[in-house]
């Protein structure tokens, strides 16, 4: 077995979920949504698979999903994408970020890694041949900052890989780190591989601004993105990727040789829902939002310390107040003694982890969130004056 898989631990969150189930604990640590998706764009799954296509797509994905996601991305983000060279359709953002890296990354070339990260990229990056290289980002803000990038950026630098919004730490850049990110990939003539798949899912008046629209980075971008996020339909694993016809070339070749495609009907439906009026897009933020500060005002009302969220469906707190220094052993005494389930933020760090803070997901119904709240009140230190 190849060390790089066989030697991984079993997930923090495998273990969260199941301590979960064991215990009948509220399941806020797992990412995904209560909702059960539009119902327009589940009806149009339902109707391609009956009435549509069922044999092998093109590799590159639909046609007219290609072209939807085009007009979408010049619509909300100013892109000019050529739907026939600078798109393919992945089955998910993950696959994407995959070929991505086996397509770009010769052994021995050094990839630049923000921490906290979200945990499939270290191994991808090595099982690639890749060499990592840390920025560790910090509560509260999880800024870049010249210094950090400087001391990761080297002539081997090949690949730089950005979450932007960044799961977990609910962080959405703002356009002074990216810039500065830009002229980085520049002096060293790095690629940027940039999963985005929260892009749609950001707060208090922000638009998700690309890499990809900054001076010198159209043509050494690779933008993804993520059908799942978009329409809170994570189980169907439709993803996108973005590049120049340059890159597009590589990256199309690896997924050839990973899935090659991905289910017709669910392209289909995601074509469909790509061309939704922005009512969708602005009242799917403004529901998220609506839950993310219920809950937040729930817990900051108990007397926790919690910090900012710009984007994502997540939502974290600082327990150092409590007394706490050890995230993990928190999250295990949390789910078996307060029956809530969270994530320990110190397991999206590689090496040197912050371990006072802890991950909610609050893309729950407002039941669901009251029943956290209210078994966290065990736990709080004291109402807030």
């Amino acid at each position: 077995m190849n060390p790089i898989f066989a030697d991984l631990p079993t997930t923090v969150f495998e273990v969260m979920s199941a301590l979960a189930r064991e215990t009948g604990a509220v399941n806020l640590g797992q990412g995904f949504p209560d909702d059960p998706g539009p119902a327009d764009v589940r009806a149009k799954a339902a109707e391609a698979v009956v009435e549509g296509w069922n044999q092998y797509p093109p590799m590159m994905g639909l046609p007219e999903l290609r072209r939807a996601i085009a007009r979408h991305y010049a619509h909300w983000q100013g892109l000019d994408l050529d739907p026939d060279a600078e798109v393919m359709v992945t089955s998910g953002a993950t696959e994407a970020l995959a070929g991505a890296l086996m397509a770009l990354i010769e052994p021995g070339d050094e990839v630049v890694l923000f921490e906290p990260m979200y945990d499939a990229y270290l191994p991808l990056v090595r099982r690639a041949g890749g060499v990592p290289r840390f920025v560790t980002l910090t509560p509260p803000h999880f800024r870049l900052t010249e210094e950090a990038l400087a001391a990761a950026f080297s002539p081997r630098t090949k690949v730089v890989l950005l979450n932007n919004p960044l799961n977990p730490s609910a962080t959405v850049f703002p356009d002074e780190d990216l810039a500065l990110l830009a002229g980085f990939c520049e002096r060293f003539d790095a690629v940027a591989v940039c999963d985005e798949v929260w892009e749609h899912v950001v707060f208090d008046g922000r638009r998700h601004r690309p890499l990809m629209a900054f001076p010198g980075m159209r043509e050494r971008t690779v933008k993804i993105g993520s059908a799942g996020k978009i329409f809170s339909l994570t189980g169907w694993k439709v993803g996108f990727v973005m590049a120049a016809p340059r890159l597009m070339r590589g990256l199309s070749k690896a997924h050839q040789f990973l899935t090659f495609t991905t289910p017709p009907n669910l392209q289909a439906a995601v074509a469909y829902g790509l061309a939704k009026d922005d009512a969708y897009y602005e009242g799917m933020r403004a529901d998220f939002a609506r839950a993310r500060d219920r809950f937040a005002d729930g817990l900051t009302e108990l007397g926790f310390r919690v910090l900012p969220s710009a984007g994502t469906y997540f939502l974290n707190l600082d327990i150092a107040p409590l007394g706490e220094s050890d995230d993990v052993a928190f999250c295990e005494r949390l789910v078996r003694e307060h029956g809530v389930a969270a994530i320990p933020v110190s397991a999206f760090y590689a090496h040197r982890p912050v371990r006072n803070i802890v991950r909610f997901c609050f893309a729950k119904r407002d039941d669901t969130l009251d029943r956290a709240l209210e078994r966290l009140r065990g736990l709080a230190p004291g109402r807030a004056a």
